[in-house]
């Protein structure tokens, strides 16, 4: 698959910006090439462009080469990027199942490319042919989100196969929450798949969600289009030095998913007993949805005890639905003694 066929033209003509880092990456004793502070306080420089350490530490992890691999400042630039690079505004479409993460319709919306959403079946399953239906020949995405958010679970990899085995457009595998799952990520495909794109982070597992690390994993190819087209230090030092941290305590990150995973089975468990839980849907995530009679007044009764959750009902599949992230042993405790005083009232 050529993907210089999918790039936008002005985009393959980009002559892209070259900062002071991108001309000497090397160690020297007097730097006065990128009009920085001189004095000393730890942050006066530009970080990394290429954020090389945390990715050489990712490529340990992820068994990916760094060639392999692009960091955003959260996933939504890594999505963004993805948008601008390969899709022409007002030309171009993108496809993505319903009910998915509410980030793709607003890229849609900024990056004026129009997202075409496709159901999925009860159970939320994922429904490829009825995906591949609705592409045409201006069709440059397809997304797919997986553990999915709402609902919390993996989309059948058979199915997804049905879409990249189309070559049409490149997929996207969004990830967010696989380190939660039983399973195999799609970074294992990446060699068989040219349009292929996995998107993972740092702030679920792992815990950094205030630092704002996204992880993109693709072919050499599209990882060069987006390194042309990011900001130039759009991942800051302070981010750069707490993430490489955290991938070398692999130890501390492994500890506390097993908690959270651990307590999930608890929840899980507990939730069945209570009669106000109409159903509890399957989670590979660290978040259970739930159906009860009446969301908006178990999240209101919640609410009031300083408990937020997540009022999913208007999405679709999801009417009366409340979506539960797995918390610390006491937060979850508060959240079932508030449950349970609910269905006393």
């Amino acid at each position: 698959m050529d993907i210089s066929k999918l790039i936008r033209k002005n985009i393959l003509s980009l002559t892209p910006y070259s900062s002071a880092r991108d001309e000497f990456d090397h160690v020297a004793e007097v730097y006065l090439d990128a009009n920085e502070n001189p004095f000393e306080n730890g942050y006066n420089r530009y970080p990394d462009p290429y954020q090389k350490k945390v990715k050489e530490r990712l490529s340990e992890i992820k068994g990916v080469a760094t060639e392999n691999i692009l960091l955003g400042n959260g996933s939504d630039e890594v999505l963004d990027l993805i948008y601008r690079a390969f899709c022409e505004p007002g030309g171009d479409n993108v496809i993505s199942h319903n009910p998915s993460y509410g980030m793709y319709p607003v890229l849609s919306e900024i990056n004026n490319v129009p997202l075409r959403k496709v159901n999925l079946d009860e159970g939320f399953r994922l429904n490829a042919q009825a995906m591949i239906d609705v592409s045409d020949d201006q069709t440059k995405l397809f997304f797919i989100c997986s553990p999915n958010n709402p609902s919390g679970n993996l989309l059948a990899k058979e199915e997804i196969k049905k879409i990249l085995d189309l070559q049409k457009g490149l997929v996207i595998i969004d990830e967010a929450y696989i380190d939660f799952a039983a399973t195999d990520s799609w970074l294992s495909e990446l060699a068989n798949y040219p349009n292929l794109i996995v998107c993972q982070t740092l702030s679920k597992a792992w815990g950094l969600a205030g630092l704002r690390v996204g992880m993109c994993f693709a072919s050499e190819a599209i990882i060069k289009v987006l390194n042309a087209i990011k900001p130039p230090y759009n991942v800051n030092e302070l981010s750069q030095q707490a993430a490489l941290k955290a991938l070398n305590e692999e130890e501390d990150f492994k500890s506390n998913l097993k908690i959270i995973l651990d307590e999930k089975l608890k929840m899980e468990q507990a939730l069945d007993e209570l009669p106000c839980i109409l159903k509890r849907f399957p989670s590979d995530a660290n978040f259970i949805l739930v159906r009860v009679e009446d969301a908006k007044g178990l999240y209101d009764f919640l609410m009031e005890r300083q408990i937020i959750v997540r009022n999913r009902s208007k999405e679709y599949l999801c009417e009366n639905c409340l979506r539960l992230t797995i918390g610390t042993p006491e937060e979850n405790r508060r959240l079932l003694e508030g449950i349970k005083e609910y269905n006393r009232t």
